[in-house]
């Protein structure tokens, strides 16, 4: 038998293991209606972090994690087929913060952080004792990150963070946040960036929900006023946070978060339900609709499953990730305009359990992906820059320490 067969027949193997626990441990899921975004309870992420628990115990977080690190050492293709089997069945949703917690501060702990942060973190993680959220925007700093002015000073074996942070997702509910931090005021500005795992649990942090107009919660204001963090708690480099910003924005932005090998096989579902609902699927403009969505489905998988090939490659770089985030930042609105259009007016109406909800929703959300995380306008800059090696603009603040930029900007 070949290595190939023999792998083949491992996975296999494990899938079948992987369904009998299923079946016999986890709840069916249930058709979810479309709620406020940052609605969760106290109650809810205490009964998901039961889940992730018993998950873990189990052998099944963490799998294709390394086994030093409290994982089970087992490849991506094992964490695929559980993921698979899984499908229809309720695993733990902590809402944001199961993106940021593992999708975004799990790798890029795993990538960039020391051995001893690893292995003080990543079992808490596996086991949902730690869920993280992200401190990067300031009231003063968004866009230009390399611009924040939270301050970090070091004392003893100790870092002392003061200052603000904004639009944090989910901080309410999270133990820790990957925080960026100045450290050196006295250097250009991306060059004296550190990141601390902060304890938002910890004397001197606050956080104040900030309260949406549709009911939700989601974003936080965090005030961070002589928050002490031990200096095991860096992550990266002292002064070398940039080059961690752009490991953590790889992530961020939909690279390696586990490999596609193919194309979807039911494409447009949603649209075709809404159809089914409104009587219309026999007519031709909705027909046209359903159709175009079909499209835009097949050419995003199909360029997902090219970018993140590519950089899985030795050649890959992870710059290509800016196209990821392109393509969902441009791609999310316009779907969402199609599903209201073949939804009608059962979409108008906000109601949770209205028909049509999700697609208000996610019409309501659809150029979310065009902002958070980087603007597309970001993303083209940097494909322009660092992929197609096209001149940067003019940039009067190169060379120059940040304590004098800022010093320049209460002149002007």
């Amino acid at each position: 038998m070949t290595a190939m067969a023999t792998s083949q027949l491992d996975i296999d193997r494990y899938r079948a293991r992987a369904r009998e626990w299923i079946i016999a441990n986890l709840q069916p899921a249930v058709k979810k209606t479309a709620s406020a975004r940052g609605a969760e309870t106290a109650e809810h992420i205490s009964a998901q972090r039961e889940l992730q628990r018993r998950l873990y115990e189990a052998g099944w977080a963490g799998i294709d994690v390394p086994v030093e690190y409290g994982g089970q050492g087992l490849t991506s293709s094992h964490a695929t087929a559980f993921t698979d089997e899984a499908c229809g069945y309720l695993l733990p949703d902590f809402g944001i913060l199961s993106l940021v917690t593992y999708g975004i501060a799990l790798p890029t702990i795993l990538a960039a952080c020391s051995e001893s942060f690893k292995r003080r973190h990543v079992p808490r993680i596996l086991a949902g004792q730690e869920l993280w959220c992200q401190l990067l925007s300031e009231p003063d700093a968004g866009s230009d990150l390399a611009g924040i002015r939270t301050k970090a000073t070091h004392r003893g074996d100790t870092w002392i963070v003061k200052g603000t942070k904004v639009w944090s997702s989910g901080a309410s509910f999270a133990d820790f946040g990957l925080c960026i931090t100045r450290t050196d005021w006295n250097v250009p500005k991306h060059e004296g960036l550190t990141w601390v795992a902060l304890p938002l649990k910890a004397d001197g942090s606050t956080v104040r929900p900030i309260r949406e107009i549709n009911g939700g919660w989601e974003f936080c204001e965090v005030f961070l006023d002589d928050v002490v963090v031990d200096v095991d708690e860096v992550m990266g480099q002292v002064n070398g946070g940039w080059a961690f910003t752009h490991t953590m924005l790889v992530f961020e932005r939909g690279a390696l978060r586990g490999e596609r090998t193919e194309l979807p096989t039911v494409l447009a579902q949603d649209l075709i339900e809404l159809a089914q609902q409104r009587n219309s699927v026999g007519d031709s403009y909705i027909r046209q609709l359903i159709a175009t969505g079909q499209v835009y489905d097949v050419v995003r998988a199909a360029l997902v499953i090219r970018l993140e090939r590519l950089m899985r490659s030795a050649s890959g770089s992870g710059n290509l990730a800016s196209y990821l985030k392109l393509a969902k930042g441009s791609y999310d609105p316009l779907r969402a305009k199609i599903a209201m259009e073949v939804a009608g007016g059962v979409a108008v109406a906000f109601e949770p359990d209205s028909l049509g909800s999700a697609t208000s929703t996610n019409f309501l959300n659809g150029r979310v992906q065009s902002i958070a995380g980087g603007s597309n306008e970001m993303q083209r800059n940097g494909i322009a820059e660092k992929i197609l090696g096209l001149p940067r603009e003019t940039n009067v603040e190169k060379g120059k320490p940040f304590r004098q930029v800022l010093a320049d900007a209460r002149k002007w």
